[in-house]
């Protein structure tokens, strides 16, 4: 029963550190190995604390109930539950494995005869408890460590594994970080003989192995093998790797993988021989539910990169804020930014910002779509024609003519940068995310401003109007899908004038035609700001609240503005794009000044790709 720790005998931590070692031997004797496979149920909140645990191998997730995201993690040598055993209290967390595991189980009738015998172990262990409280009292517990230790790869639908692609990801791996590829036969080679794989043998001898490396990358078979199932139960992630032509039907691997493992740590990787424009990668997740897809073409080595830095936790994010004109800023500093080698791996943002990052996710040079907001917005005055106010201020066929000349035809999911808006949902009062279907409608609600265009409705029947009103600068919504750094962009709208206008002066409708059509008084109209006006400040109210969701790895841009534009001032776009576009140059380099962590992850990304290739 204890021959995994016959010769370590009870690992000395926690409040088993201070135990002398016949203490701790009689503790061992009475020890009872247990293993767990994933998504097991080691203690559940609100249950009787009847035993204590020491992880012998494997992860486990602590969660509370009403919270999706666990609030630790617990590793090997670390115990579990030891408080609320020895407190003789309840538990106050669900303690799940997280792959399969081992642990060390210690029941009360089995502690009470280890403290009839040695006295001295509860005075010890109470001291130590009530030292490791008063340290989780000062201490909040540590967040989980985003990034997987073992990943699987697994075939999907019809698809087989390129070897290319193998090569090419392993060599990715290899340049940047300690890595073992194991497929059946290697792990035949280095797992102890004769030991079936379901055996919790089996499970400490892989443990171990991820002990020496940063990364285990099983290679699972083409079927349901039984190293198959071992690979995907023990992995921290799975890679459902497809290619082109293939038939989508998800197979036997990964319904084993859905089954097992959470949607957060289920990706699908698309290989394409060549990066060329994508079509029909829609066919492939109607029946997945998944974290995210990407796709890696397989004569360009930096798509691979880029899989990497979103597996490692080190992927780049651009979020690009609402703002109507002002919106024309993005577009300089994404070109200062690119240009200084920052090389964006997901790309995002609200209204305005949302039809920017769209752009940049096409691929679209700068200068170009510095001239399509010229051609949409001032010679085509996308947001100058006005209709009879039934259901909006704005003739919005017009405006959405002018703007799906640019965006209609793609699909998100057809994009070789990942890409998402956010949109606000009147019918449920909740932010909605477009990360895949139609480029043009995903935009266009996002940018839906409310009474001066319809709202987009969807076949499910939801109104979606301007995702402004929610969130004008979506950080926390790129935070739900991944780590690592990003670039947010805001701006600091400038304070608008002081009228000198009295309540009383503004006219009734009678006046307001009649001072209208007369050419000598239209101009004794009062100076106040118009119906649009009022109405685009009023929905960026509120726009530093993201401020409060910023973490340690994004960084702020914030582009100067002119002090008398509005934001409907598209035709001041190229001064915009100008003065941004010098802003950012400056900016990077006082930021390489600084020494500021951003600089060292770009740099970083460049070598990585640059060595995987």
């Amino acid at each position: 029963m204890h021959s995994l720790l016959s010769k370590a005998g009870l690992p000395a931590v926690g409040i088993f550190s201070e135990l002398g070692a016949d203490e701790r031997a009689a503790l061992l004797a009475e020890l009872e190995t247990r293993a767990l496979k994933r998504g097991d149920v080691l203690v559940r909140q609100g249950d009787a604390a009847d035993a204590l645990y020491i992880v012998i191998s494997g992860r486990f997730a602590v969660t509370l109930e009403g919270r999706r995201e666990p609030l630790t993690e617990i590793g090997p040598e670390q115990p579990i539950g030891e408080i609320a055993f020895l407190t003789g209290g309840v538990r106050t967390a669900t303690v799940s494995a997280m792959r399969d595991s081992l642990v060390l189980r210690l029941g009360k009738p089995e502690f009470e005869r280890i403290s009839a015998r040695c006295p001295g172990i509860w005075r010890t262990l109470t001291t130590a408890l009530s030292q490791r409280l008063a340290a989780t009292t000062v201490h909040e517990p540590a967040p989980p460590d985003p990034r997987p230790r073992t990943l699987a790869i697994i075939r999907a639908g019809g698809s087989h594994i390129p070897e290319r692609f193998l090569e090419q990801l392993t060599a990715v791996f290899a340049a940047n970080a300690s890595a073992l590829v194991l497929d059946a036969a290697r792990a035949g080679e280095l797992l102890p003989k004769g030991v079936a794989l379901d055996s919790a043998e089996a499970t400490q001898a892989l443990n171990q192995l991820e002990s020496s490396y940063d990364y285990l990358i099983f290679i699972a078979d083409a079927e349901l093998t039984a190293w198959s199932q071992k690979a995907i139960r023990h992995a921290d992630l799975v890679l459902a790797v497809a290619t082109d032509g293939a038939d989508p039907t998800p197979n036997a691997l990964e319904q084993l993988a859905a089954a097992f493992v959470n949607t957060e740590a289920r990706r699908l990787v698309i290989v394409h021989e060549r990066r060329e424009p994508l079509s029909g990668t829609a066919r492939w997740l109607r029946r997945r539910s998944l974290a995210m897809h990407h796709h890696v073409a397989l004569d360009e080595r930096g798509t691979i990169a880029r899989l990497y830095r979103f597996i490692n936790g080190t992927a780049l994010g651009l979020v690009a804020c609402g703002g109507g004109a002002l919106c024309a800023a993005h577009v300089g500093l994404y070109k200062a930014l690119i240009e200084s080698g920052f090389e964006f791996d997901i790309l995002g943002g609200t209204s305005a910002g949302a039809a920017m990052t769209g752009a940049f996710a096409m691929n679209k040079n700068p200068d170009d779509i510095d001239r399509g907001t010229h051609d949409i917005f001032v010679t085509n005055h996308a947001m100058q024609r006005y209709t009879w106010p039934r259901y909006s201020l704005l003739d919005h066929r017009h405006y959405d003519a002018q703007l799906s000349r640019y965006f209609a035809g793609t699909n998100i999911e057809d994009l070789w940068i990942p890409y998402f808006s956010v949109s606000t949902n009147l019918s449920s009062y909740e932010l909605h995310r477009h990360d895949r279907g139609d480029l043009f409608q995903a935009i266009r609600a996002s940018a839906s401003i409310p009474v001066l265009l319809p709202p987009v409705y969807t076949p499910e029947g939801e109104m979606l109007v301007d995702g402004c009103l929610l969130d004008n600068v979506p950080i926390a919504t790129m935070h739900q899908l991944k780590s690592g750094p990003n670039v947010v962009v805001s701006f600091e709208i400038p304070e608008l004038e002081r009228f000198d206008v009295k309540y009383e002066t503004l006219p009734s409708r009678a006046e307001l035609i009649r001072m209208s059509i007369n050419p000598l008084t239209r101009g004794k109209l009062p100076d106040a700001p118009g119906l649009t006006t009022v109405l685009m400040r009023s929905l960026m109210a509120g726009r530093d609240d993201f401020v409060r969701q910023l973490k340690p790895g994004d960084v702020l841009f914030v582009p100067p503005i002119p002090v008398d534009m509005g934001i409907l001032d598209w035709h001041r776009h190229a001064e915009l794009v100008r003065n941004a576009y010098w802003w950012g140059l400056e900016e990077v380099q006082r930021l390489k000044r600084a020494r500021h962590p951003l600089i060292a992850a770009v740099e970083a990304a460049a070598v990585a790709a640059r060595q995987g290739g």
